[in-house]
């Protein structure tokens, strides 16, 4: 089976220029491939080289450059970005220019939800909303993970080696906060819940003011927290600060534990440990709760 997939449709701009999608297809349920997986790949029959073509879908950066310089004979490349748009990245027209942002009409529903997940630092919040993200990921292809934070912590270093220290790589893409970083990151969040199904957002672990921006973009949040006294701020500054509505209370704990405390209004569980190689499977009654949320958006 091939396991990467290449559909080849016809969209116009916004500006209405005709040019064509290439969308990727990770055939895979856990959505891994290896570069071998390159050798058979074949571009789809009809591609016109006279116009543009934008590669759009989720596959990493190595597969996007082998379809850059496949397509190299037409007129113009851009990787779709659905933070920001189709970006050109390469072309030999005057139709576009390096660094043009490309749009088009896309079947829009209405706006999709944003799951904030927040609490303290050394709660695990990141081994968390990597866990979780894997877990829908097969079911549902169509959500996204959004990184709102400048620790360097992307989902590539829990994916990391076990025997490669993560906070090397961390430390070599360590941000700082700037005035327009969370405002960045809400309109992103916002064209996210545009085009996919479900968008979760990392927010790093401290109660800022700077983050309103971000609330303002979510719709629901989660607390995973090791610090119980820390848990009164976040509730405070997510559901009255920030109106936003509670979906769960995470009790993160080092020894493998799973307990349901209560269903309702919100979900209260303490489980874990939530560490990098020794993460626990996300709870089944969680994911029934994010499951719903999901498609009651969509209905």
């Amino acid at each position: 089976m091939n396991k990467i997939h290449l559909i080849l449709t016809a969209i116009q701009t916004l500006q209405g220029l005709n040019c064509q999608l290439l969308t990727v297809e990770l055939k895979t349920g856990d959505r891994i491939i290896s570069p071998e997986d390159l050798i058979e790949l074949e571009l789809p029959p009809g591609i016109d080289t006279t116009q543009g073509v934008v590669i759009s879908g989720r596959g990493p950066m190595w597969l996007y450059g082998y379809l850059i310089h496949e397509l190299h004979p037409t007129a113009w490349v851009a990787c779709h970005d659905p933070r920001l748009g189709a970006v050109v990245v390469a072309t030999h027209s005057r139709q576009t220019h390096i660094g043009q942002i490309i749009l088009w009409e896309e079947s829009t529903q209405k706006l999709s939800p944003a799951l904030m997940v927040v609490g303290p630092p050394d709660s695990g919040k990141s081994v968390f909303s990597h866990a979780l993200f894997q877990a829908l990921l097969p079911q549902y292809p169509d959500i996204y993970l959004q990184r709102a934070n400048w620790d360097g912590e992307g989902n590539y270093v829990l994916e990391l080696d076990e025997d490669i220290d993560p906070e090397i790589f961390k430390a070599a893409n360590k941000g700082g906060l700037t005035p327009e970083f969370f405002t960045y990151h809400a309109q992103a969040i916002l064209q996210l819940r545009r085009q996919k199904k479900l968008v979760i957002v990392d927010v790093g672990g401290m109660v800022q003011p700077e983050k309103m921006p971000v609330l303002e973009a979510c719709t629901h949040y989660l607390i995973i927290s090791s610090k119980p006294e820390a848990v009164p701020a976040w509730h405070e500054f997510c559901s009255e600060r920030g109106n936003l509505k509670p979906i769960a209370e995470i009790s993160s704990v080092l020894d493998p534990t799973e307990i349901l405390h209560k269903q309702e209004p919100f979900l209260q569980i303490t489980c874990g440990p939530w560490i990098r190689g020794n993460a626990c499977p996300v709870p089944e009654v969680l994911l029934k709760r994010i499951q719903a949320l999901i498609h009651s958006s969509a209905s």
